[in-house]
């Protein structure tokens, strides 16, 4: 995602965000890709991901993929 495509989105964090500042926001871009950010950093980074990208990584997620 750009800047372009950044400034046109709605950023929605979780509805389990817990208040403490420890989360991230999620947005679709007008091109179907999915942008993820630091809600305590929302002039930072951004990643980006393509639909099937993103239908894999949130699938990982559920399957505790990513835990250490």
């Amino acid at each position: 995602m750009d800047e372009v495509s950044t400034a046109r989105v709605t950023w929605r964090k979780s509805t389990r965000s817990n208040g403490s500042g420890n989360c991230v926001e999620v947005a679709g871009d007008p091109r179907g890709r999915v942008g993820l950010r630091d809600s305590k950093d929302p002039s930072g980074p951004v990643l980006a991901f393509e639909p099937e990208a993103w239908v894999r990584f949130v699938a990982g997620i559920a399957q505790g993929s990513f835990r250490s």
